[in-house]
């Protein structure tokens, strides 16, 4: 064959390899979400799913565990990750430059929807538990976990507790499913496992441990009054007899909104069919986790702290919501 029929030929091939339908527009994206026994990965892992399932195979989506939001906010601006669960405060703070971003501000990525609120579990082992209150941990003497090194619930934790002028005096860094297992162990007195309720690894702990071996920290009013002056994310919140297992009263905490970002960059048709496909499917999250069952569409820009995808934007406008 001829030089020129072969470099022809060659030329046909590409083309119709790059018409074939798998191929066109084809994307795989990565959701960054936390460590196994918190409520991230198991709604990262349902919205991965759910966006494979229905459309595949031009876009698929998977789950991968990380320390949470700081190294998930890493990922997305080192393009390791296309998609990430944050809590409110992680984006804002970095978005906007403040805390652990000042003056490197991190603004590659986007919000795509509000999803549930980040609850505040702070759990300590009954006999380090004097009055019950998040002030039982001033002068702990047992060490207590605020979560993986660099990870979203040590710094939202040292946020509280900076307001609180609280500071452990034996800190511990470990992932949820470790501290229950280290409190059980009694190899911590306690540790704060912050999340959207029921948490698994708080489940495990009131199972094991019962209401008699373990106490769930509470806030007053002015405690809540006094983080909210300081960080508007976080609000009141009250977990519900019966939402853990033996728990038999009113837990009053605290939470702050969690979201789904994006890449800036990624392309707005793909953000759209994400978005559309969620709010078109949410009995298929609920079914999941029962932290989903907070979203909704009509909340689903409510408190975001980052600015919306364009693609999100072009969902919700057809939708009829009201964008700022």
């Amino acid at each position: 064959m001829p030089l020129c029929q072969k470099i022809l030929t060659l030329i046909m091939v590409c083309l119709l390899l790059s018409c074939a339908p798998g191929n066109r527009g084809s994307q795989n994206l990565i959701i960054a979400t936390a460590t196994p026994g918190g409520t991230y990965y198991p709604v990262g892992v349902a919205i991965g799913t759910l966006v494979s399932t229905k459309l595949q195979p031009h876009i698929t989506a998977s789950a991968i565990n990380s320390a949470g939001s700081g190294e998930n906010i890493q990922m997305i601006s080192n393009n390791e990750a296309d998609l990430a669960i944050l809590q409110g405060l992680y984006g804002a703070l970095a978005f906007d430059g403040k805390g652990p971003y000042e003056g490197h501000p991190i603004q590659g990525f986007r919000s795509i929807t509000m999803l549930w609120q980040n609850v505040e579990h702070f759990l300590l082992l009954k006999q380090h538990a004097h009055t019950g209150n998040i002030l039982d941990l001033q002068n702990l003497n047992a060490k207590f976990s605020v979560g993986k090194r660099g990870s979203g619930t040590e710094g939202s934790t040292r946020a509280i507790f900076s307001v609180l002028d609280i500071t452990p005096n034996l800190p511990e860094y470990l992932g949820y499913t470790a501290s229950v297992q280290a409190m059980m162990d009694t190899r911590i007195g306690g540790a704060t496992i912050p999340a959207g309720p029921p948490v698994a690894a708080v489940t495990q702990a009131f199972a094991l441990l019962g209401a008699d071996g373990l106490e769930v920290l509470q806030f007053t009013d002015e405690q809540a009054s006094a983080i909210q002056s300081e960080y508007p994310v976080w609000n009141r919140y009250l977990i519900r007899p019966g939402t853990y297992p033996n728990q038999e009263t009113e837990i009053q905490t605290i939470a702050q909104p969690n979201f789904l970002a994006c890449r800036a960059d990624l392309p707005d048709d793909v953000v759209y069919r994400i978005t559309k496909t969620i709010y078109e499917n949410l009995p298929f999250l609920q079914n999941i986790h029962q932290a989903t069952k907070a979203m909704a569409l009509h909340k689903a820009i409510d408190g975001l702290s980052v600015p919306l995808h364009p693609g999100a934007s072009r969902y919700y406008k057809e939708r009829g919501l009201k964008l700022p």
